[in-house]
């Protein structure tokens, strides 16, 4: 194998498991697989949508001509960009970046808001070398060092179930919320994030909040969840933080929304892990979204939610319609109030 040194201008948050260096080897040969770590030069500049976290969880901006190490994945989001893993690259390809966690793939389709992402010449696989004394590199992944899968749930603390209509309607706001105030409270709180597409920033808020651990599926070595993989990827989070921080209660976020591609469903309709919530909050933007969540969480999965909160609870027309239409509390995150810890902690 032919191998040459990069130099690596960026190094995106989706492959922290690999612990890279600024400098790293790469190789000619690419398996088309998702968690693969690549060596890609960005071609144009972007005035939206122009950064990438970097492992420590801060946003670079990213120029025409960076070298970026970043993450062979698929995504499906609403309200982002849509995309594959190809199944075929070879150095001088190009390969567009889904996120802004560096996830890498072939953009099936767009949005109006983010303009066309970024396209990025193929340089090659990034190499590792895990044992001591290696000689040839093998291609990196970020299921080097992964938090394992599991078949089953083992026993462990309840868990506070933070879901939602869609991305971007408050679940993380929500669960920062809850874990503060259940901080506040004397408990000790760990988070978790089970679905969506690689992105630190929201384990990372909940460390902020309080939570003395906080994980997320890319940990498992997964760069974006779907039906096959969310189920046990969650049970293996979920067994190693009850084994690593033994925590009193685990506030978990299911990114994207219940109706959605991420694997959220599949979560939701399994025993074992539905009879550890204790407590499920439901994030909506507005009344239909609240009123929809409600009955789909009541006709397929046999759920009720704790509270209703996101931007649907930002003022009294939201909260009002939920209390009297739904019968359910209705608690503000962004209020900073604690109301809706309070009503958790008492489910709890």
């Amino acid at each position: 194998m032919v191998t040459s040194k990069v130099r690596l201008d960026r190094i995106a948050s989706s492959t922290r498991n690999a612990n890279l260096g600024s400098e790293v080897l790469i190789g000619p040969e690419i398996a088309c697989e998702e968690g693969r770590i690549l060596a890609v030069r960005i071609g144009s500049d972007k005035a939206v949508y122009n950064q990438v976290e970097d492992p420590t969880g801060r946003l670079i901006r990213l120029r025409s001509g960076d070298v970026l190490a970043g993450v062979l994945g698929a995504r499906r989001a609403l309200r982002g960009y849509e995309g594959e893993v190809p199944e075929t690259l070879a150095a001088g390809d190009s390969i567009e970046v889904l996120n802004l966690g560096g996830v890498l793939g072939r953009c099936t389709a767009g949005n109006p808001d983010l303009g066309p992402p970024f396209t990025a010449e193929v340089l090659g696989a990034v190499l590792s070398f895990p044992k001591t004394g290696d000689r040839v590199g093998r291609p990196a992944s970020i299921r080097q060092g992964a938090v394992p899968a599991a078949e089953g749930l083992l026993d462990g603390p309840p868990i506070v179930a933070v879901v939602g209509t869609c991305m971007d309607s408050g679940k993380t706001v929500a669960a920062g919320e809850v874990i503060r105030g259940l901080f506040r409270a004397g408990l000790k709180v760990a988070g978790v994030k089970l679905t969506g597409v690689s992105l630190r920033r929201d384990a990372l808020a909940m460390l902020d909040a309080g939570a003395v651990e906080a994980l997320t599926f890319t940990d498992a070595g997964v760069v974006s969840t779907d039906d096959e993989a969310a189920l046990p990827t969650a049970f293996g989070l979920l067994n190693e933080l009850a084994r690593s921080t033994k925590p009193d209660v685990v506030v978990a976020e299911f990114g994207d929304g219940i109706l959605g591609e991420y694997g959220v469903a599949r979560l939701l309709e399994n025993p074992a892990l539905v009879a550890r919530i204790g407590s499920m909050v439901c994030c909506a933007p507005d009344q239909v979204g609240a009123w929809g969540a409600v009955e789909i969480l009541k006709s397929t999965f046999g759920l009720t939610p704790t509270a209703i909160s996101g931007p649907a609870t930002d003022n009294e027309v939201g909260c009002r319609f939920i209390r009297d239409r739904l019968g359910l509390p209705a608690a503000n995150a962004r209020a900073g109030d604690g109301a809706l810890a309070g009503i958790v902690r008492e489910a709890l």
